[in-house]
């Protein structure tokens, strides 16, 4: 279990301390001490304080999956073994390892992706097998269906229709004519008719048992939904087409869908082939920057093939149209309507802007092979024929480098990690949920009541509110207000955890009924998740263990201002539920104190450079924050600016930033990044709440600021482990 779950351990009371604190973080440290106690791993511990530089090193290393582990563990592990050392120190090498691991045992056909061919499924099916292509994010079947439908003599009777609002009838006329007369029915986009999906169900189901017309097809389009009707998928023959991977593969691909007259088609060609190319790495930027999540796109867009047919008759037109080049124009209409009509988020809003200024300008066409990365490898090439620039395209790297996007190494460590995380779950969610309890092992059931007791005795006291609120009484100011508001929200949640776990140990042992909540429960528990139910306080990707000791921590925050009745001098931000109300309340505070209207006010950021202990008294206007991370980037604190973050280093603790209300609102400075900060990792949020918090400007060092934004450079207020 130790392979797909981390370490759980609620109490590092008795547990060896970390002997390689300056590199190895806590939560490793806890899989070592677990992976310790397994007999084939006893003295893992103590290999650490034997050869702290050859872990380092080892640690350090770009592939460590194949270096050579120190001390006698080199000799001692086989290739498992191996595996869950890895897993324990560099998750972001699982996949390499599983990969190797897969090939090297069951061989290679089981990790490379077969071409898919459409013919042939077309051959398999009969007319009452729907086919049904499970959309992923950039590709569309629509082009290579209707090829098929011409390939086969079927054009003239190919119907399509793009499901959503008000489409249910046409679609059920089209299915009645379809059946009747043998046509081929396509409907796209089945997740955006759920409603309508109980209804085509019966129809599939009615196709079993009716004559349907020997030409009739029914094809189906659907992004991945748990409200797909199951019927109809096992009734279906399912296929999915990955997207290409890489800037080259979608580079080639764009370039093998042009022909000729369109790549000819502009009366001012030197400047059109130029801007073309640009366009098309833009395009190839934006699909694959997401390859590094929550670093890439806070939200993930479906960029696609319209976009860019689209972009590039607009750049034809406009280039014909105008004799000087009509950039603000361009800019707009490609990546402020045309790609921008996707984008949702500001944050991201700003990344698209900042890629297309640096594609579109005036040096792409006045100068020679115009770089469009910091790489020597990509830009855009001189003027030649369609082939001249295929050729140019076939000699680019296979595998992109961070630095393609704007993006630091660590960007890919980062993304590989989340990767191997979703491994593990998807791993998770198919383990049987009922284990024979084999001699001198703990049954499912045992292990929950054993952990379930650990949570309940690390649960803290409850806050005192009607006590505090009393003790307040005189003094209603609006920090009061947010900290008795906190308090309730707090003690809510404790109520919450204490009943549902005194309700789930009385399940297991058969006095109360188990239902479908406190199953969830038992399953969550077992798993080593935090349950829905008490997610529901504020948002958090932390695992059980380390989510119940940061809950300790954010209540004893509460209690000690509570029983002093007195605010902290450096506030934790992050135990805030809802920290914006925090931040409003410390506003309206210094509009009182000032007597100036609390609309008038905005912030000003000076991080300190200081040591916290320093930090005696509050400061006369605002609050000290402490408890910060930075993500993409590192920070300098004797110049108090960003920096590059070291390898390996995926966030770094920000110093003590003292937010302070100022009435001159004044635009961002330059030589300043305006950060966004996040409540949790998962930048997007969530659909019942927003993860950003507010924008904090930081000193951009010697970079620009869009170096920065290309990064995805943000500041978080807790951290996944």
């Amino acid at each position: 279990s130790l392979a797909l779950c981390p370490a759980q351990v609620l109490d590092r009371e008795g547990q060896m301390d970390n002997p390689c604190t300056s590199w190895l973080a806590d939560a490793y440290w806890d899989n070592i001490t677990e992976l310790d106690k397994l007999t084939n791993f006893h003295g893992l511990m103590n290999s650490f304080e034997q050869y702290p530089r050859d872990w380092h090193l080892w640690y350090t290393n770009a592939t460590p999956e194949k270096a050579m582990l120190p001390g006698e563990w080199e000799n001692a592990c086989n290739e498992m073994q191996r595996m869950l050392i890895v897993r324990s120190l560099r998750q972001d090498r699982v996949a390499f390892c599983v990969t190797s691991f897969i090939v090297s045992n069951l061989g290679s056909r089981f990790v490379e992706p077969p071409v898919l061919n459409m013919k042939l499924v077309m051959e398999d099916s009969s007319p009452r097998t729907p086919l049904v292509f499970i959309l992923s994010p950039g590709v569309d079947p629509t082009s290579a269906l209707l090829q098929l439908a011409e390939h086969t003599g079927m054009a003239q009777r190919f119907h399509a229709l793009s499901l959503g609002q008000g489409q249910a009838p046409i679609a059920a006329r089209l299915l009645r004519e379809g059946v009747s007369q043998g046509h081929w029915v396509f409907l796209a986009n089945c997740h955006l008719s759920l409603s309508w999906m109980p209804n085509l169900d019966k129809l599939v189901e009615q196709l079993q048992v009716a004559e349907p017309h020997p030409s009739f097809r029914l094809w189906l389009s659907s992004s991945p939904h748990p409200d797909f009707p199951i019927s109809i998928l096992q009734a279906s023959i399912k296929m999915t087409t990955e997207p290409p991977k890489g800037l080259k593969a979608n580079m080639t691909r764009l370039y093998q869908l042009m022909t000729e007259a369109q790549f000819s088609r502009c009366a001012k060609p030197a400047k059109y082939k130029k801007l073309l190319f640009a366009l098309c790495f833009f395009h190839s930027v934006l699909l694959e920057r997401k390859k590094f999540l929550q670093l890439g796109w806070n939200i993930i867009y479906g960029f696609n093939d319209s976009d860019f047919e689209v972009s590039e008759n607009l750049l034809s037109l406009y280039l014909d149209e105008y004799d000087e080049t009509p950039w603000d124009a361009l800019k707009y209409l490609i990546a402020g309507v045309n790609y921008g009509g996707h984008v949702t988020d500001d944050w991201d809003r700003r990344l698209l802007t900042t890629y297309i200024n640096d594609y579109f300008c005036d040096q792409a066409l006045s100068t020679p092979f115009h770089r469009l990365s910091v790489l020597e490898a990509y830009f855009i090439p001189k003027d030649g024929s369609l082939a001249s620039y295929k050729e140019y395209i076939s000699m680019l790297p296979g595998m992109d480098p961070p630095e393609a996007f704007g993006q630091h190494p660590n960007a890919d460590v980062a993304s590989q990690i989340t990767e191997a995380r979703t491994l593990f779950e998807t791993l998770l969610s198919l383990q049987p949920q009922i284990t024979p309890a084999r001699a001198g092992s703990q049954s499912r059931e045992e292990k929950v009541l054993e952990l379930a007791a650990d949570v309940k005795q690390k649960i803290p006291e409850m806050i005192d509110y009607e006590g505090t609120r009393k003790l307040l009484a005189m003094d209603p100011s609006p920090l009061n207000v947010v900290l008795l508001q906190e308090i309730q929200r707090y003690n809510k949640l404790m109520e919450t955890i204490l009943s549902s776990l005194t309700d789930l140990e009385k399940g297991i042992q058969g006095l109360i009924v188990m239902s479908t909540s406190l199953e969830e429960i038992f399953n969550c528990i077992f798993d080593a998740h935090v349950p829905p139910l008490w997610g529901k306080a504020y948002p958090s990707q932390k695992p059980l263990a380390s989510w119940t000791r940061d809950l300790a921590t954010r209540v004893e925050q509460f209690e000690l201002w509570a029983s002093r009745a007195r605010p902290p001098v450096i506030f934790w931000l992050s135990g805030f539920t809802f920290p914006t109300g925090f931040l409003t309340a410390v506003l309206q505070s210094s509009a009182r104190q000032n007597n100036i209207p609390v609309d008038n006010l905005s912030w000003e950021f000076i991080v300190s450079t200081v040591d916290d202990s320093n930090l005696v008294y509050p400061p006369k206007d605002g609050v000290w924050v402490r408890g910060l991370y930075l993500e993409g980037a590192g920070w300098d604190r004797k110049n108090s600016c960003l920096v590059e973050a070291e390898p390996m280093q995926l966030v770094c603790p920000m110093p003590t930033i003292h937010f302070r209300p100022t009435e001159s609102r004044k635009k961002s400075a330059k030589g300043m990044y305006s950060c966004p900060c996040y409540y949790y990792p998962n930048r997007a949020g969530s659909s019942d709440r927003s993860s950003f918090v507010i924008g904090i400007d930081l000193r951009s060092g010697t970079m620009t600021s869009d170096h920065w934004i290309k990064r995805g450079t943000a500041l978080l207020m807790s951290l996944d482990n």
